[in-house]
């Protein structure tokens, strides 16, 4: 805390990112194996969230991944490094990352209505689904002077009455379910529905138990897939201007 008060009155000032190094790739790395993997499975067994599969050839499911980097140090012959940054996609099936095929682009597919009254701005009610709240914390970055997504027309908004778009975190609970569905059902059409982090995409380590489900998927319609564990604010801004066909 010292250190970060420390460079506050240092530098005086906070420098906001330019879009083109807002597209520069960030932290929400998958693995990926190269040639030399020949498929012994030691990376499978060392995955905490069992993202990775050898039948066929082998693949990492980027939905599922929590981007911890276990099975990097794992693999005998260091065959298993981080690739680019894994964009926002419009199919869930686009995060089954597969070796020698390259990452899905962010190219988002809406429906063309939403994109007529969307325009070039966007109205967001950000929904906690039973999240570990680490989605919640780059949340509140994107609002923060360096991503200030505000300047690109973006803004959070406190009834889903005023809003374009449901951001939801977390693996959606039995108890919130039912909130879900209620904020979703007061969003005027059209509206959209943003799945942001492993839990929400695919119920993540929390996913399938008595109390919670697997993903945003089950209660609603998703028509953006945010990938990361959490994902870093730059893909979520960078999806969300995608959305505006602002990219």
């Amino acid at each position: 805390m010292l250190d970060i008060i420390e460079r506050r009155v240092r530098d005086k000032r906070v420098v906001t990112e330019e879009l083109t190094l807002l597209q520069q790739a960030g932290r929400t790395r998958a693995p990926m194996a190269d040639h030399r993997c020949d498929l012994c499975g030691e990376c499978v067994a060392a995955c905490p969230a069992s993202a990775i599969s050898i039948e066929g050839d082998w693949s990492v499911d980027a939905a599922k991944c929590l981007f911890c980097g276990d099975c990097v140090p794992v693999c005998p012959r260091d065959a298993i490094s981080f690739s680019a940054e894994v964009p926002a996609v419009s199919q869930r099936s686009s995060l089954v990352l597969r070796r020698n095929v390259p990452l899905p682009e962010l190219k988002l597919q809406l429906r063309e209505e939403a994109r007529k009254v969307l325009g070039r701005s966007l109205n967001i009610r950000e929904v906690d689904a039973g999240s570990c709240n680490g989605c919640e914390v780059e949340v509140n970055s994107l609002s923060n002077p360096i991503y200030d997504l505000e300047r690109f027309g973006i803004k959070f908004v406190a009834s889903p009455r005023h809003a374009d778009m449901l951001l939801v975190t977390g693996p959606v609970t039995r108890n919130m379910l039912p909130a879900l569905l209620k904020t979703y059902r007061a969003t005027p059409e059209p509206r959209l529905v943003a799945a942001m982090g492993t839990c929400a995409i695919s119920g993540g380590p929390f996913g399938g138990t008595y109390a919670t489900g697997n993903g945003v998927a089950e209660a609603l319609p998703v028509d953006i897939f945010i990938p990361g564990c959490p994902p870093h604010p730059r893909t979520v801004v960078l999806a969300l201007l995608e959305a505006l066909g602002r990219l």
